[in-house]
C-alpha cells in the first residue's frame, strides 16, 4: 500500500500534541477517523486536523470507516479493550504505553496479535531518540562487552499529573506506568531485552494532594469522581535470567532534585544517556567519549516506524513479545510492592 489510513481511537493529550503532529510528517500516512467516548471532543478534533470522520466509539469506527490501522490513546484501562477489537477487525494497531493496565490484559492482546497476523507496535518513543537507536546499535556492535547492571531513574520534584491519571481504575498506577516506564523501558532496550525473572520493589503514596505553589500540572481528562488511589513514588531492582540487574526509581513528588537518566554499565565500557557518553577505556587510559546525534522528534520517528511496518518494510522495534515481558516487569513491581517481598515473574 502506498498510503496507511490511519484512525485513532482517543481525542486526548497525546494524540492531539504527539501523534498528530508526527503523521501530520509522515508522507505515507492518512489521519482519516477519530473515535472518542466524548462524542464533542471527537468531532472538535476531526474539525481541528480535517479528518473525514468522527466516531463515539472503535466499533463503529471499525464498521463505518476504510481504514488499515489503529492508533490506540485512550486511558489504560481501555488499551486492550480497543486493541483487541482492531485486532479482530484485521487492523494493524498502535498503542501507547503501557500496553495495558496489567499483565492479564496484556497478555490477551498478545493472544489476539498472533491470530491476527498484523503488525502490532507498543509506543515507548525513547527507543526512537537517535542517541538512543545509536547507543542500542553500539551495543549489539559489543563495544560494551556483557551488559550486567543498569539504572533508570525519573524523577519529578512536583510533578502529579491531574485528572484520570491519579485513579487507578482508569490508569492502573502512578509514577511506575506514567513515566518510570520509559526509563526502566530505555535501559531494558540498552541491555539488550533480557528476560526478567523476579522483581524487589517498593511503592508508596507520601506526599499525596501536595499544595506546592508555583507548580505546573499535566491536565488529564477528568474521571468520574476523581480519585487519588495511585502511588507517588516507587523504585526497586530487576533482576534478569542473564545474571543482569535494573536499579529503578520513578517519582511525581518527591522532596529532592529533578532526575531523569539512564545508564548501562558492561565489561568493557559503561553508557550514559542524556548526553550520550561512553564511559571506557582509549590506549591504556580512562575515556570519556561524548557522542553526538541528530535533534529528532521521537514520535516523528516511532509514527513513520509504524507505518513503515504497516507497510511491510519493517519489523517493529517494540514487538508484542517485548511488550508483554515489559508489562510483566511493571505488573512486578506493583505486585512486590502490595506483598512486601520480592517476587518471581
Amino acid at each position: 500500500m502506498s498510503t496507511v489510513r490511519i484512525g485513532i481511537v482517543g481525542a486526548g493529550n497525546i494524540a492531539t500534541n504527539a501523534h498528530m503532529p508526527a503523521y501530520t510528517h509522515c508522507a505515507d500516512a492518512q489521519v482519516v477517523a477519530v473515535a472518542d467516548i466524548d462524542f464533542q471532543r471527537a468531532k472538535d478534533f476531526a474539525e481541528r486536523f480535517h479528518l473525514e470522520a468522527a466516531y463515539s466509539s472503535v466499533e463503529e469506527m471499525l464498521d463505518k470507516s476504510d481504514i488499515d490501522a489503529v492508533d490506540v490513546c485512550v486511558w489504560n484501562c481501555a488499551h486492550a479493550e480497543v486493541s483487541i477489537a482492531a485486532l479482530r477487525a484485521g487492523k494493524a494497531v498502535l498503542c501507547e504505553k503501557p500496553l495495558s493496565y496489567d499483565l492479564e490484559s496484556a497478555l490477551q492482546i498478545q493472544e489476539e496479535v498472533k491470530k491476527a497476523g498484523v503488525p502490532f507496535l507498543l509506543g515507548v518513543p525513547n527507543r526512537f531518540y537517535p542517541a538512543n537507536h545509536l547507543a542500542r546499535q553500539l551495543v549489539e556492535a559489543g563495544e560494551l562487552g556483557d551488559i550486567y547492571y543498569a539504572k533508570a531513574s525519573y524523577l519529578r520534584r512536583r510533578g502529579t499529573p491531574l485528572g484520570w491519571f491519579t485513579d487507578r481504575r482508569a490508569s492502573g498506577g502512578g509514577p511506575v506506568l506514567d513515566i518510570g516506564v520509559h526509563r526502566i523501558d530505555a535501559a531494558w532496550y540498552l541491555m539488550g531485552n533480557p528476560k526478567p525473572v523476579r522483581v524487589s520493589a517498593a511503592v508508596s503514596n507520601r506526599l499525596g494532594e501536595f499544595r506546592t505553589k508555583g507548580v505546573d500540572r499535566w491536565q488529564g481528562t477528568p474521571y468520574p469522581d476523581g480519585r487519588y488511589d495511585t502511588e507517588d513514588f516507587g523504585a526497586g531492582v530487576i533482576h534478569f535470567e542473564n545474571g543482569a540487574m535494573m536499579q529503578f526509581e520513578a517519582s511525581w513528588a518527591i522532596n529532592g532534585p529533578e532526575l531523569g537518566h539512564t545508564q548501562v554499565y558492561g565489561t568493557k565500557a559503561g553508557l550514559s544517556m542524556d548526553p550520550l557518553t561512553i564511559f571506557g577505556e582509549r590506549a591504556g587510559y580512562l575515556s570519556d567519549d561524548r557522542l553526538t546525534t541528530a535533534q529528532e522528534s521521537p514520535f516523528d520517528n516511532e509514527i513513520a516506524h509504524f507505518v513503515r511496518c504497516v507497510q511491510g518494510k519493517e519489523q517493529p522495534r517494540t514487538p508484542i513479545e517485548q511488550a508483554c515481558d515489559l508489562q510483566r516487569m511493571l505488573q512486578g513491581i506493583y505486585d512486590s510492592g502490595r506483598l512486601g517481598r520480592e517476587v518471581t515473574l
